[in-house]
């Protein structure tokens, strides 16, 4: 689904990027409240409000989640679907960047190798459309500190959409007040099917949210990592096959040298879980995360290593009784 979002926001036009962000804010805030009025979890709600530093951290969300969204819907109708599609190949490098620079985590050996890569990518892409691709290294880095700060907050996703979209509410409300007392507003004066399409905003951003949690329980980790790969390569397909954007050769360079690097780092995340899985049904004492203490851990590498700890528990589990079906 989120693969096919490019597709989505022309739909909206007359409307602005603006318009559209604070339709997107006010709607997906509509529509998980009903999602978690019909599953009955307003438990975290308290707890979160009791606690200072995790709203603190749940504004810092949705702050950066706020310019990603924004920046990411304005490129897509501004014709820069290709180089959208670049930011969120990208984000793995960007998060282990962010591991060594901000929580000064340490690299192995290939890890530094795809970082390397990456760096060369962007010098050629700069090189290609005359510029740093600005559009790409600002999703990329907002979409990791979003990943981070979400990290330390450690609320579920649906939950955490909830909060970050309540702080968001009021001032897109707000603006989406003024815009309509300036004459402004499309929501209006565009027709039932234009309304409904922006009211639609708030299901297309949970929608697949609420799909990805329910695949995490079905589908095992590993496959599910690298599954995420897809969403930005039906975004460059959808940019080069249905917008017809332009690839120079310089492009295709820098777009083959991001695909090394994510190479590298998926290449090593399974090799690190395979010998991870190994040392535990061995019942050989392993370094915590397969790996040294400090060592940077990616985001494909966090789910296959997830899952060869969870099948190496369910082998010695296996004895005392029948597995639980998964599913």
């Amino acid at each position: 689904m989120w693969g096919l979002v490019p597709m989505f926001w022309p739909l909206l036009k007359p409307a602005g990027s603006v318009e559209i962000l604070a339709h997107r804010m006010v709607w997906s805030l509509v529509f998980v409240a009903v999602a978690l009025v019909v599953v009955r979890r307003w438990a975290w709600a308290g707890e979160l409000l009791r606690q200072p530093r995790r709203l603190a951290l749940i504004a810092l969300a949705a702050a950066v989640i706020t310019v990603n969204w924004g920046v990411y819907i304005w490129s897509v109708n501004a014709g820069h679907v290709v180089e959208a599609s670049l930011g969120y190949f990208i984000n793995p490098l960007v998060t282990v960047t962010m591991g060594v620079l901000i929580l000064k985590e340490r690299l192995r050996p290939t890890q530094w190798a795809a970082v390397g890569v990456g760096f060369a990518a962007v010098v050629v892409l700069t090189i290609g459309y005359g510029r740093p691709p600005w559009i790409s290294l600002c999703l990329a880095f907002s979409f990791a500190t979003y990943g981070l700060v979400k990290k330390k907050v450690n609320l579920g996703g649906i939950e955490s959409l909830a909060a970050e979209t309540a702080i968001q509410f009021l001032p897109a409300l707000g603006y989406l007040l003024w815009l309509s007392a300036q004459g402004q507003s499309t929501f209006g004066t565009g027709g039932a099917g234009h309304a409904a399409l922006l009211a639609s905003t708030g299901i297309v951003t949970a929608l697949p949210l609420v799909c990805f949690g329910a695949a995490a329980i079905r589908v095992p980790l590993s496959t599910l990592g690298l599954l995420q790969y897809l969403a930005p390569v039906f975004q460059f397909l959808i940019g080069i096959l249905y917008f017809h954007e332009a690839m120079p050769p310089e492009r295709w360079a820098g777009f083959a040298l991001v695909w090394l690097a994510l190479a590298l780092l998926t290449g090593d995340a399974l090799r690190t879980a395979h010998r991870a899985s190994k040392a535990l049904a061995a019942g050989i004492p392993a370094p915590r995360n397969g790996r040294p203490a400090g060592v940077v851990e990616t985001a494909p590498e966090v789910a296959v290593r997830e899952v060869a700890v969870r099948e190496v528990e369910d082998v010695s589990a296996a004895p005392e009784g029948p597995l639980e079906a998964k599913g």
